[in-house]
């Protein structure tokens, strides 16, 4: 079996729900849909009661490094603002692949179409 792969940092408590929604409601659209959309299907997995704890500790980590205000490339930088953002989240969503359901992606894509509209 593959170990995950753990993050440089845990920044999981800087995780909070409510931080994340008000992340993603001022910055989605400067963040793009890849990003949102990603950290939406961590959100959703988290959310279900399903995850593995360890799977979670992953997500909720990556999710806080999305939330802070500082990361590595501030995310009011033009273009690579939010690459940082999506390198953590990037990789968490490989190590807790297993534990990704079709319908966290599903929940995902249509919050992303109500967001952005179809394409």
């Amino acid at each position: 079996m593959n170990k995950p792969v753990p993050l440089q940092n845990d920044y999981s408590d800087n995780y909070s729900e409510s931080d994340l929604w008000d992340k993603i409601s001022k910055f989605a659209k400067s963040a793009g849909k890849d990003v949102i959309e990603k950290a939406l299907i961590l959100f959703y997995a988290a959310s279900d009661p399903d995850t593995p704890k360890k799977a979670k500790a992953i997500i909720f980590s990556a999710l806080g490094y999305f939330i802070l205000p500082l990361d590595a490339i501030p995310d009011i930088t033009p273009i690579l603002g939010f690459s940082d953002d999506l390198g953590a989240i990037a990789l968490a969503l490989a190590t807790v692949a297993a534990h990704i359901k079709p319908e966290h992606r599903d929940a995902a894509k249509q919050k992303i179409a109500q967001w952005f509209g179809d394409d």
